[in-house]
């Protein structure tokens, strides 16, 4: 069953003293492919700035600007109207003698290798082996969300944006973002190529059409196992109609929604809003 659904994506910043320049990244455009399809989408800067698009090495729409004025605030709204669908699932699945040949490890060579939010790490390496031994690859891939679902517990607040995976796992608390990282170590471990998805979540499976309410920035994960296809494994399900994903890449350091650089200006506060909107 598809959805129509409005997001509007709200970062407002107040300095303690004014920001003479700035130079920003935002990545607040939702993906085109197979399973959605983007109606519409905007972003506005207050103060007004020179802006413009261009897609990033990884495929993510990035929305650039800088601004040479002094401000002491700054608010970046991204609003966008996207059809989604259910994900296919896996497709084309390969074994593992296929699927850890040389030419597919090499071309997925970025999405196989450790960063810093998805160390290498001997303990999970274990566990994902024994996950190998036991599953096809598209199977295991299911089974590793399942087991960092149930390992982790979700506790907003426990780490940090800058918290890797290896981090949160030795607490065994975190949040979104910690578990698609965890399960990106997995999966990597396992030589299943792995990237980290980054979007929006309605938080109601049977959502009121027209009631707009509080949304939230979400992280998931895209496994390939012959053809891309997602899983979420903060809430142990196949993506559905209720995700609207914005960004891939490695890790999140790829796909922060919004990044920059600033001279002057002095401590900063930050306010995010996201409202969500099941339109159809």
């Amino acid at each position: 069953m598809s959805w129509r659904v409005r997001v509007v994506h709200t970062t407002g910043y107040v300095y303690d003293a004014p920001v003479t320049r700035s130079f920003n990244e935002a990545r607040l455009t939702p993906r085109a492919d197979s399973r959605q399809n983007v109606i519409l989408n905007r972003v506005e800067i207050a103060p007004a700035a020179r802006s413009y698009r261009y897609t990033d090495y990884w495929g993510t729409a990035v929305t650039a600007f800088d601004l040479h004025t002094p401000h002491t605030e700054l608010e970046v709204t991204g609003s966008s109207v996207v059809e989604t669908e259910p994900c296919a699932g896996p497709c084309h699945e390969l074994d593992w003698d296929t699927l850890r040949a040389g030419r597919i490890a090499d071309h997925f060579d970025e999405m196989l290798s450790p960063t810093a939010y998805v160390p290498r790490d001997r303990g999970l390496a274990s566990v994902a082996k024994r996950f190998a031994r036991e599953c096809s690859p598209a199977k295991a891939v299911v089974v590793a969300a399942e087991w960092v679902h149930e390992t982790m517990e979700y506790l907003a607040g426990s780490t940090s944006v800058h918290t890797s995976a290896v981090e949160a796992y030795t607490e065994r608390k975190g949040v979104c973002q910690d578990y698609a990282h965890l399960t990106l170590v997995l999966l990597r471990s396992m030589g299943i190529p792995g990237r980290y998805v980054s979007g929006y979540l309605h938080p109601a499976p049977a959502a009121e059409t027209g009631v707009t309410v509080a949304g939230q920035s979400h992280a998931w994960i895209e496994a390939w196992t012959g053809g891309w296809w997602g899983f979420d494994p903060t809430n142990n399900l196949a993506v559905n109609e209720q995700h609207v994903s914005v960004g891939v890449g490695r890790d999140y350091a790829d796909v922060p929604p919004l990044k920059g650089i600033f001279s002057g200006g002095g401590s900063t506060d930050l306010e995010v809003v996201v409202e969500i909107t099941r339109l159809a």
